[in-house]
Order: structure tokens, then C-alpha cells, then sequence
């Protein structure tokens, strides 16, 4: 790179960075000024705009607040004040957003609850919300009363949509109670003594088990995700940002919707994602910005030529997850004027960007910037799981190019802050000491990067043993517990292989059982406890488990063996036919590594 593209590129590194630092300057731990003052102050500005628009109503910020201020009075009618919590199960649709938002204007705040979830975990997730109200509608609430049994305290559940003959004395509709509510702003004395130190939302890890975690976003968090974007974007009152992505999840839920809302421009909110109507629907809604998952972008260019991928007016997509493979063949293929990823976690306090476009990086941090941006990367032990501590008991940092775990400094401003998860244990797993100094606090993100010579920071891998698929982090020791708790399963091993020309790794167990294998009964059990993410892809038949001296299971040569009928001895199975599992043949195998079975 010469010179003067050097010099390009800095700038334009240096003036994204200079307008997200502006929008979250005035974010301050100990204000009272919160994310539902920051909702308000657009709504007053942009009044007459449309702010969202779902597929079957559009809503102006005026009547988008009206909305969020009726859920807000009918939440103060049911007493709920300041600190208490409702979970909130809905597919997208504007009411989604209205809800939480006007929840936090009366100082309650919302458990977002996976769509996906089902019986014991999301019962789970319902359990250590700590909410007895539970806001659904007319696609989820069967979920809900199913899960009913995992929940060790009695339910109110509430649906939008619901007719009332379907009524009970724990089940009402919700449509009324709403609609006959103040459209007025309820005062900000309902929220008197709240700091951006309190709890906005908990938006929960991914369910591989039904153990999520319930990651705590206080109201300086959710209020950094949606300025951040908001100025990192551009985005104007012009701008159309089309959200296909999930809601309860941070990127869908506050990345892509603080971009748009909080400059007065259009949020077009898709139930779910198609790949099918996906450019039609950009198209016919003249979106001018979408955000991403790394996921989604491949399953678009795996996808046939549409006549629409290229008729758009797309300016930018921005997410995060997009692999460098795909990168390319995306941005040249649908004429995606400018890509923005960018890095971080929902309870992290570490976050990235790339502001120039740089292929397969997820963000970069120049020489001259390193002591304002919270990153460092140590050494790390895959062995021990542990970062490498040197003689004097401290961490050590990576060098150029070396792969390291990332970590952030913890301390006491929006930057560095660490909300950690409604479990205090879970929070404390998180949390290094003694790193760089006695005494001092780093947040662990659990992800191996690396750094090149110009600042990028590239993705290596998750530490221990928690792999990506279709979009979701899946825990390997938690699906295990739920494998080993099938028919005739005695023994599971969990651990995620690589498959040509797909993202992330799908899940494969290692199974030792108890007499002849029963792959119906075994299905029925895997689709009754994991979410389909989950749920293993491929099996294999093994004699006996390879341990360690700490009983910690060996899988390097599983692994490494993966889904190769040449290396494996026992019986294979793959993900399908009519028992749920089916004898994984050469040909089934060839089909897959050649793209042409999907798993």
C-alpha cells in the first residue's frame, strides 16, 4: 500500500472513529439520563417520520412513542415499578420494540427471550429472568404454557393477539389492556434514583442446553450499542436500515435498530430472515443500509442469481461475522458499496471496528490509538485453557501476528465497564486478575485473535470448546450433559468439524451406548432439548471414551478424524431421513463436501 493510501486509509479509520467517540461521549455511568431519553429526544425531533415498519403496519415516531407509552402505563397498572423485570417472547414486529422501550421509560426492565427456545431451556431462560409477568404473542405463547412445568414459580402470561375464548385465569389477552392505556409520556418520576448503572434489558447467551446465561445490559451499555452505530453509520433521516436479524439478539435488537432510530431514519423489520425474497424485498423497500450476521452473508452467496441482487440502493451493510472467503464474492457480487464490521459481545466490554473496509478484519486498533481502545491480547495455554503467565505470576502479551486470547481492562466508565451476567458465579468466570499488574481487572472474552503489523485485528477462534453454527455459539460441555441423558447414550463427546462451504463448524458427537443404537429415540430427544443449532449434525459409534488423567476428554483425534468414513472404524450417521439420523454413506458424504446437501 503506497503512501498516500495509506494516508486515505487513516483518514477515514480516523473519522469513523471520531463520530462514534462523539455520540457516546455523553454517556456517563452515574447520569440519569437514559436509553429511554435518548428514544424521546428522537421522537421530538423526527416526529413525522416514519421510525418502523414491519409487514403489516408503519409507525411515525409519534405514534411509535404513543405505543411505548401505553406498555409503559399498562406495566405501572400492573405495579411493576423500578427493578422489577418482565420477559418479553415475541417474533419481530414494532410492538417488540415498543414494549421494552416503554417499559424502561416506568424504570422495568426486559428479559429477551429466544424465539427458538422450547421446554426445559426455555424454562430456563424464564426462571432466571425473575419475572412472573411474561409479554408474548399469537406465534409464541404456546412455547411458553409448554414450558410452564420447568418454571418453579407460577406465570402471568400476557398475548398480544390472542382471542379470548383461549383465555385463562394465568393466560389474558393483551390487545386491550394496551390500547386503553395514556398515550402520555408516564412522568420521569416513575424512573426517579435510576442511573445508567441500572438494568435496561438481559439479553441471553445462545441456549445450546437450556442453560443460557442472562447477560445484564444496564442502560449505559444498551445506550453505547445504539449511539455507537448511530454515529458510526452516517446514518440520516433518509436512510431505510432493513433488519432481518432477530431482535432479542444485541446485533438485530440494538446495533441495527440504534443506527437508524436514534438520526430519524426508517427501521424495515422482517419476521426472519429468507434468502429467497431477500433482494426483492431490499428492492421494493429501497433500503439504502442492512445489518448482517457472518451467516447470513454466506447464505446469500450460496444462493442462485436473483434479477434484484444488484437493483438496490444499498449504501452500506454492517454487522459482524463476515468471513474473509465470503467477503469478496459478497461485496463485488451484490455491489455493496461499503461493508462495516465490527467486534464485540454482548456483555464484553471490548469492542472493534473496521472503518476501511479492510477484507476479513474485524477491526483495527493503530499503533497511536492502542492506549484509547480497550484491547490487549495475551498468550494463551489451549491445554490449560488459561492464559501464559511468565515467572512474576503476570500475563504475558502476544507479538505481532501471534494469536492470543483478547481481553479488556475492567474499570469505572462506559468504556471499560463490565455488567457481567444476573449469575454473579457466571460474571466472576470472566474476570482475570493480575494481567498486566497486582491487582488489576481484565474482562476474558473467551476469543483468540491476532493483530498484523498495520493494527487489524483478525477472528482465530473461540477458546475451549465452544464452536459457531448458523449464526450461534454453541457450548460443547452443555450438549453433552443433554446427550448423555438420551436412550441408551452412556457416554457423549461433543466437538465441532469443519465443513466445506459452510460458516462456522457443525456439531458432531461421539457416542458409547448401551446395546443396539436407537437413532429415532435418540432424535426425538435431541429435538425435544436443543434448539436446532444445536443439535448435532453428524454421530459416531465409538467402544470407549479416551480420557485424560483429569478425565477431560480427548478429541484431538476425533477431530481430526471428523466426518471421514476412510478414518473412522465405527458406524457413522448424519443429520436426517426419516428416523431423524441416518447411516452417513459415501455418497451422502461426497454430497455434502460438494455443497450439494445442506446440513
Amino acid at each position: 500500500m503506497g503512501f498516500v493510501a495509506n494516508i486515505r486509509r487513516d483518514v477515514r479509520f480516523a473519522r469513523g472513529l471520531f463520530r462514534l467517540l462523539k455520540r457516546i461521549k455523553p454517556i456517563q455511568l452515574d447520569s440519569d439520563v437514559l436509553l429511554c431519553d435518548d428514544i424521546e429526544e428522537a421522537v421530538d425531533k423526527f416526529a413525522d417520520h416514519v421510525a418502523l415498519e414491519d409487514e403489516r403496519r408503519s409507525l411515525t415516531f409519534r405514534e411509535f412513542d404513543a405505543m411505548a407509552n401505553r406498555f409503559a402505563h399498562w406495566a405501572k397498572s400492573r405495579g411493576l415499578r423500578r427493578g422489577d423485570v418482565i420477559a418479553l417472547m415475541m417474533t419481530n414486529r414494532v410492538e417488540y420494540l415498543a414494549a421494552w422501550i416503554g417499559f424502561s421509560k416506568v424504570g422495568v426492565a426486559a428479559a429477551l427471550i429466544n424465539t427458538n427456545l422450547s421446554g426445559q431451556a426455555l424454562g430456563h431462560c424464564l426462571s432466571i429472568s425473575g419475572g412472573f409477568n411474561i409479554v408474548a404473542d399469537e406465534d409464541c405463547w404456546r412455547q411458553i404454557e409448554d414450558a410452564r412445568p420447568h418454571v418453579p414459580r407460577d406465570l402471568m402470561l400476557w398475548v398480544l393477539g390472542m382471542p379470548e375464548d383461549q383465555e385463562t385465569s394465568n393466560r389474558r389477552g393483551l390487545d386491550k389492556p394496551v390500547r386503553s392505556g395514556s398515550s402520555v409520556r408516564p412522568a420521569r418520576a416513575a424512573r426517579e434514583g435510576m442511573t445508567n448503572r441500572d438494568t435496561a434489558l438481559f439479553i441471553y447467551t445462545s441456549g445450546t442446553t437450556g442453560l443460557p446465561k442472562a447477560a445484564r445490559i444496564p442502560h449505559s451499555r444498551a445506550r453505547t450499542y445504539m449511539r455507537a452505530f448511530a454515529g458510526a453509520t452516517r446514518s440520516t433521516p433518509q436512510d431505510r436500515v432493513f433488519n432481518v436479524l432477530p431482535l432479542y439478539h444485541s446485533t438485530g435488537g440494538l446495533v441495527g435498530v440504534g443506527a437508524g432510530l436514534l438520526n430519524g431514519a426508517r427501521i424495515i423489520i422482517r419476521k426472519k430472515f429468507s434468502a429467497t425474497t431477500f433482494w426483492p424485498d431490499v428492492k421494493a423497500s429501497k433500503a439504502t443500509m442492512f445489518v448482517y450476521i457472518g451467516e447470513l452473508c454466506r447464505y446469500l452467496v450460496n444462493c442462485a442469481p436473483n434479477e434484484d441482487e444488484r437493483a438496490h440502493k444499498l449504501r452500506l451493510a454492517f454487522g459482524n461475522g463476515l468471513r474473509a472467503d465470503v467477503w469478496p464474492d459478497f461485496q463485488s457480487r451484490f455491489k455493496i458499496p461499503e461493508i462495516l464490521e465490527f467486534y464485540g459481545s454482548t456483555e464484553g466490554n471490548v469492542s472493534l471496528f473496521n472503518f476501511d473496509g479492510k477484507q476479513g478484519a474485524i477491526g483495527r486498533v493503530p499503533s497511536y490509538l492502542k492506549s484509547q481502545i480497550n484491547i490487549r491480547l495475551v498468550q494463551f495455554d489451549v491445554d490449560t485453557e488459561q492464559p501464559v503467565r511468565g515467572p512474576d505470576g503476570l500475563c504475558r502479551p502476544v507479538k505481532v501476528g501471534e494469536v492470543g486470547e483478547a481481553i479488556g481492562e475492567i474499570g469505572n466508565d462506559i468504556r471499560h465497564d463490565f455488567s457481567g451476567y444476573a449469575d454473579k458465579a457466571a460474571s466472576q468466570k470472566k474476570i482475570l486478575t493480575d494481567v498486566f499488574k497486582r491487582g488489576d481487572r481484565w474482562f476474558r472474552t473467551g476469543d483468540l485473535m491476532r493483530q498484523d503489523a498495520e493494527g487489524y485485528f483478525y477472528f482465530v477462534d473461540r477458546t475451549g470448546d465452544t464452536f459457531r453454527w448458523k449464526g450461534e455459539n454453541v457450548s460443547t460441555s452443555e450438549v453433552e450433559q443433554v446427550l448423555m441423558d438420551a436412550p441408551g447414550v452412556s457416554e457423549a463427546i461433543v466437538y465441532g468439524v469443519p465443513v466445506p462451504g459452510q460458516d462456522g463448524k457443525a456439531g458432531m458427537a461421539a457416542l458409547v451406548v448401551d446395546g443396539k443404537f436407537d437413532a429415532a429415540a435418540f432424535a426425538a430427544h435431541v429435538e425435544s432439548r436443543l434448539p436446532p443449532y444445536a443439535q448435532p449434525c453428524f454421530l459416531r459409534l465409538i467402544k470407549a471414551a479416551d480420557t485424560t488423567g483429569t478425565f477431560k476428554y480427548r478429541k484431538a483425534d476425533l477431530v481430526a478424524d471428523a466426518f471421514d468414513p476412510e478414518k473412522v472404524a465405527g458406524v457413522l450417521y448424519v443429520r436426517g431421513g426419516k428416523a431423524g439420523y441416518q447411516k452417513l454413506t459415501p455418497a451422502t458424504r461426497a454430497a455434502i463436501l460438494a455443497g450439494e446437501s445442506r446440513l
